[in-house]
C-alpha cells in the first residue's frame, strides 16, 4: 500500500497530461484533415465526371458508374491513410504492422476466395461494359434498376422499391434490357361469333392512331393477325418497337385504345362466365309440391 502511495506521488502526471494531450489535439488534427480531404476529393470527382458528360463517346450510365467506383476506391484509400497516421500518432510501428497485416492476410487470403472472385468478376463487368447505373437488369431471380456497381457488390432496386446487394461471383448470367429499342406485345381476345377481318381492321385502325399520338413508338404498332385459339377466345396479337423503357407505357395505351374501338364497333371481348347448378332434395320437393 505504501509503494503505490509512493509511485502516485512521485509519477510525474504533468508530462503524462501534457503528452496525453498532444496525442489527442493530433488525432483531432488528423480526423478534422481526413473530413476536409474527404469532402474536397468528393467535390474534384463530382465536378470532373460532370465534365466527363458532356463528352460524346460516353453515355450517362456509364459516367455515373465510373463515378460511384471512384467514390469507393477514394473511401477505401483515404481510411487506409488514416488508419496509418492514427497508428503512428499513437506510436505504434506502421512497418511492422503492414507486415503483421500481410502475414494475417497470407492466412485468411484461402479463406477469402469468394471476395477475391467478387473483385475479379466486378473488373470485368465494368472493363467489358456489360451493365451501367440505371440500366434495366435482370440477375438471376432479381430485376431492377441498377443503382450502384462496385468491385466486390452490384446494387438493384427492384420496382417494389427493394435493394438488392448482390456479390458479383454470383452474376452467372445477366440479362441487360436497356440496350437498344424494345418491343411492347399485346395480346387481345375476341369471341368466336365475331368478325375476325373486322376486328383486325378496327386494331389496326386503333394503333395508328396511338402511333399519331405518342413519339415514343419507333415502328408499328401492326396487327400480326391471329395468334392462338383460347378456349373461349381467339387470341390477336399486336406488336411495335418503341424507345427503351416505354414499352410498358405503350402496351398499356394500346389496351386501353382497343378495348375503347371494340366497344364503339359492338365487338366482345370474352370473359369467363360461371353457370350455377343447385340440386334440390327429396325433402325440397315435397314440401315445394
Amino acid at each position: 500500500m505504501f509503494k503505490l502511495e509512493k509511485f502516485i506521488t512521485n509519477f510525474d502526471w504533468e508530462s503524462l497530461l501534457i503528452k496525453g494531450g498532444v496525442i489527442l489535439l493530433q488525432i483531432i488534427g488528423v480526423l478534422l484533415a481526413y473530413w476536409i480531404i474527404r469532402r474536397i476529393g468528393r467535390k474534384i470527382l463530382d465536378r470532373t465526371f460532370n465534365n466527363v458528360l458532356h463528352r460524346q463517346d460516353i453515355t450517362e450510365g456509364r459516367a455515373l458508374t465510373l463515378h460511384r467506383l471512384a467514390e469507393n476506391i477514394f473511401s477505401y484509400a483515404l481510411v487506409f491513410i488514416l488508419a496509418a497516421t492514427l497508428f503512428s500518432v499513437l506510436g505504434i510501428p506502421v512497418a511492422s504492422l503492414i507486415a503483421g497485416a500481410g502475414i494475417v492476410g497470407l492466412a485468411v487470403g484461402f479463406g477469402a476466395q469468394g471476395l477475391v472472385s467478387d473483385v475479379v468478376t466486378g473488373f470485368f463487368l465494368l472493363l467489358e461494359k456489360q451493365i451501367d447505373v440505371n440500366d434495366y437488369v435482370t440477375v438471376g431471380n432479381f430485376d431492377g434498376v441498377v443503382e450502384a456497381v462496385g468491385l466486390r457488390t452490384t446494387q438493384i432496386r427492384g420496382f417494389d422499391g427493394t435493394l438488392h446487394y448482390i456479390p458479383n461471383r454470383e452474376i452467372t448470367s445477366l440479362s441487360n434490357h436497356s440496350r437498344g429499342n424494345m418491343r411492347a406485345l399485346v395480346d387481345i381476345g375476341i369471341s368466336y361469333e365475331d368478325d375476325i377481318d373486322k376486328a383486325i381492321d378496327v386494331m389496326q385502325h386503333a394503333c395508328e392512331q396511338v402511333a399519331q399520338e405518342t413519339s415514343t413508338i419507333i415502328e408499328g404498332p401492326n396487327v400480326l393477325g391471329v395468334q392462338a385459339f383460347g378456349t373461349s377466345e381467339i387470341v390477336i396479337r399486336v406488336i411495335a418497337k418503341t424507345v427503351n423503357g416505354e414499352q410498358w407505357a405503350i402496351e398499356r395505351q394500346l389496351r386501353k385504345a382497343i378495348k375503347e374501338a371494340f366497344d364503339t364497333h359492338g365487338i366482345e371481348i370474352p370473359f369467363p362466365h360461371q353457370v350455377l347448378i343447385q340440386k334440390q332434395t327429396e325433402t325440397q320437393q315435397k314440401s315445394l309440391s
